[in-house]
Parts: structure tokens; C-alpha cells; sequence
């Protein structure tokens, strides 16, 4: 769609519940700072998150996003703070008269839709990053949210999903038509990944661990649905049959204190490291030998796209959009699901065998990047974008 220099910008409003560490967060920081400033003016709102999730607040700084913040929109369901959100939302597209208004994870999604459907806005997206429809809650809630994306869809323009296998996974769940949902892969900037020239003994030596010792690191947020018990499970195993291997847990969260009990319920405390967010990834994934997810459920992990990216070899557990990342046996390993034998048994054999993880780790850069870079991302959302703002003639507000 080409525009002349006499037509506005378009306006989007972009909503996400919170900025906490993860891809979410880095996904519409990117979007908001990077997407062609000639033909967009981009807003982001977002709730708080809670102390034990971190944010992402320095990075938005750093790309001169400013969010307008508004309390009440956070994670969990509260109807009175729900409905303050609903009526804070309201106002603001009504004073600011987005083109298109971009909701992202699934509470925010639910109150910025219903705001920009109220409110007439020409164009409405939602992006899915992961999904609660297994493995969160319990039965009745999980029939719960269904029946509310469901609803959230008949006035969505666009669904998006952040991969192929996520894509298949919300049509089979019928949230939606199968021509309106789409897939549009996670734009990241890997190239610090891609280029680092970091030295992969750095790490080793700031811990004080022995040099020659192996590194296995999981990059997650300590939540219930990274299965971290998983992780130390398997820990457990390859400690009783390796002696020269540390292991590495990056990120925090509610479940820390937890973990770290079970750590010493298992003898592990000499062997387990929790290192807590780290803001230095190039120097934290150049030093790891095998990078690990041990996930319940996932959309499109960011920590395994720039494990990849930086050259190294990973090990999954195969749920929601990782297959999308991992070919099993060419850039990494599939393990089943809460499998802590198998997840053991897949690290050990990259473990003992370095060439195969030189290889891996070079078939893993070459499918991360440029697919999972930010640039591909961009230009994709500027061709949606394009596309649905010359179908819906967006501007034509109810008076």
C-alpha cells in the first residue's frame, strides 16, 4: 500500500499485560521501537509485573519505549481491576484513535479487545505467545478460557501465533476459523549471538570451576510450567555418572526458594548453580556446552532460538512450538514431556560426544538466523499491517 506524503501516519496501540523478563516482552519492545517510524506511530500499554519476575524496563529504555502503564492490567483475573482496566482502556483509544489496536498474551488480549471492539477501532489482532489451554489449569478454568478466546475471536481481524506448530495447535482447539489464524514467527536480535566473540572459559572462570568442567545451563523463568523439577530430576542422574559437570539455572521467579530445597533434598548443592537474571546472555550461552528446556507447555522458546543462534547444541522437551525450532537429531534433541530419564540420557550423549555438539550447534545458527531475527519480523508485521489497513479503510470511527 503506498502512501503519499501527504497521508498520516497510522496509529497502533499495542497492549501487553506486563513487561516481565521473557520473549513476550522483548517481541513488542522490538515492534514498538523498530517498525518503519515514516508510516507508524506506535504506543505500548502494559500492566506491572511482580517483583519476582523481573522486567524488561532497561531494555525498553534503551529502544526509547516509554509504556503507559495502567495498574490494574495484570496477570490474574480480578473482576473490579479488570473493569478498571476495561474503562482506562477505553478512554485512551477513544482519545487516541488507533488504526489498529495489537493485543499480545491472553489477559491483555481479552480487555484490549473487548476496549477496541467497543470503541469501533478499524482493526483488531491478537498475538498468541504460548497458550493456557493444557497443562496451567485445572479443567473447568481450562474450558473457561476456551470458551472466552472463542468469544475474543469473532472480533479479532487477525490471529497470530508465534509458529507453524502453534498455529495447528489453536485451529485443532477451534478458537477460531483456519484462514484467520496465521503464523509469524518471533523477531529477536540475535546478531550480538550470532557475532560474539566472548570467551567461553569467562564463564567457567567467574564461577571458579575447575577448567575442562562441562556446562549445562536451562534459561527459564522458575514457574510451575518450565517443569524445573524436570530439569533437577535429570540433574540427579547425570551427577551420579559424571563427575565433571556443573549446572547452570538462569532466570528467578516464584518457585526459587522451592527449587532450591529440592536442590539440597537431592544432594546437588555442589553441583547446581542458581545464577538468578542475567542481563549478559553472549557470556552466559558462549560458555554453556548444551542449553536445555524442560517445559510443559511452550510457544516459541526464546532462550533455545538464541541457544541456537549462538552456535550451541540444545535439548527440549517436545511441546507446543518447539518443533518448530528442533529437528531431532540434526540441531538438537527431542525428549518426551516431564521425562527427566530421557531429558538425562539426551544431555549425557552430547555431553560425551563434543563434535556432535560442534555440529549441532552449527545446524542450530543456521535455522535461527536470519529466520528468527528481528528483521524478518518486522518486515512480515509491516506487510499485515499494510494489508489489513487497505481492507478495513481504517479511520472511519463511530462519531
Amino acid at each position: 500500500m503506498a502512501k503519499t506524503a501527504t497521508e498520516r501516519k497510522y496509529k497502533i496501540l499495542r497492549i501487553i499485560a506486563r513487561l516481565n523478563i521473557g520473549g513476550p516482552a522483548l517481541h513488542v519492545i522490538i515492534l514498538n521501537s523498530e517498525l518503519d517510524s515514516s508510516t507508524y506511530v506506535s504506543q505500548l500499554v502494559t500492566g506491572r509485573e511482580s517483583p519476582a519476575e523481573g522486567n524488561m524496563n532497561d531494555f525498553a529504555e534503551q529502544k526509547n519505549v516509554h509504556p503507559i502503564i495502567i495498574d490494574a492490567l495484570g496477570r490474574e483475573i480480578f473482576i473490579r481491576d479488570d473493569l478498571r482496566a476495561l474503562v482506562n482502556l477505553i478512554r485512551m483509544i477513544r482519545r487516541e484513535k488507533p488504526d489498529i489496536v495489537h493485543t499480545h498474551t491472553a489477559k491483555a488480549g481479552f480487555v484490549g479487545r473487548l476496549a477496541a471492539k467497543l470503541t469501533g477501532v478499524p482493526v483488531i489482532i491478537h498475538t498468541f505467545h504460548g497458550h493456557v489451554f493444557h497443562s496451567y489449569f485445572g479443567y473447568l478454568r481450562t474450558k473457561f478460557f476456551l470458551w472466552l478466546e472463542r468469544l475474543m475471536a469473532k472480533f479479532t481481524d487477525v490471529i497470530i501465533t508465534v509458529g507453524e506448530q502453534q498455529r495447528r495447535e489453536i485451529v485443532g482447539y477451534k478458537i477460531a476459523e483456519a484462514e484467520k489464524v496465521i503464523s509469524v514467527p518471533l523477531g529477536l536480535d540475535l546478531k550480538p549471538f550470532v557475532r560474539t566473540n566472548a570467551d567461553p572459559e569467562l564463564l567457567q572462570r567467574e564461577l571458579g570451576l575447575a577448567p575442562g568442567t562441562l556446562l549445562v545451563g536451562i534459561v527459564a523463568r522458575l514457574v510451575p510450567i518450565k517443569n524445573h523439577l524436570c530439569f533437577l530430576k535429570a540433574t540427579r542422574v547425570i551427577a551420579g555418572k559424571m563427575d565433571n559437570v556443573c549446572f547452570l539455572i538462569i532466570g528467578d521467579g516464584e518457585l526459587r526458594e522451592h527449587l532450591e530445597q529440592k536442590t539440597r533434598e537431592f544432594g546437588l548443592e555442589s553441583k547446581v548453580i542458581f545464577m538468578g537474571f542475567q542481563h549478559n546472555l553472549t557470556k552466559i550461552y558462549s560458555g554453556l556446552d548444551v542449553v536445555t528446556l524442560s517445559s510443559f507447555n511452550e510457544g516459541l522458546p526464546v532462550a533455545l532460538i538464541e541457544a541456537m543462534a549462538a552456535g550451541k547444541p540444545v535439548v527440549s522437551t517436545d511441546v507446543g512450538g518447539v518443533r518448530d525450532l528442533i529437528l531431532d537429531g540434526d540441531n538438537g534433541l527431542l525428549v518426551p514431556s516431564n521425562d527427566h530419564r530421557a531429558l538425562a540420557l539426551a544431555i549425557m550423549y552430547l555431553l560425551a560426544k563434543p563434535q556432535r555438539r560442534e555440529m549441532m550447534g552449527k545446524a542450530g545458527r543456521r535455522k535461527a538466523y536470519p529466520m528468527f531475527d528481528k528483521n524478518r519480523l518486522l518486515e512480515d508485521i509491516d506487510r499485515l499491517y499494510r494489508s489489513l489497513l487497505t481492507r478495513e479503510k481504517a479511520g472511519n470511527y463511530p462519531g
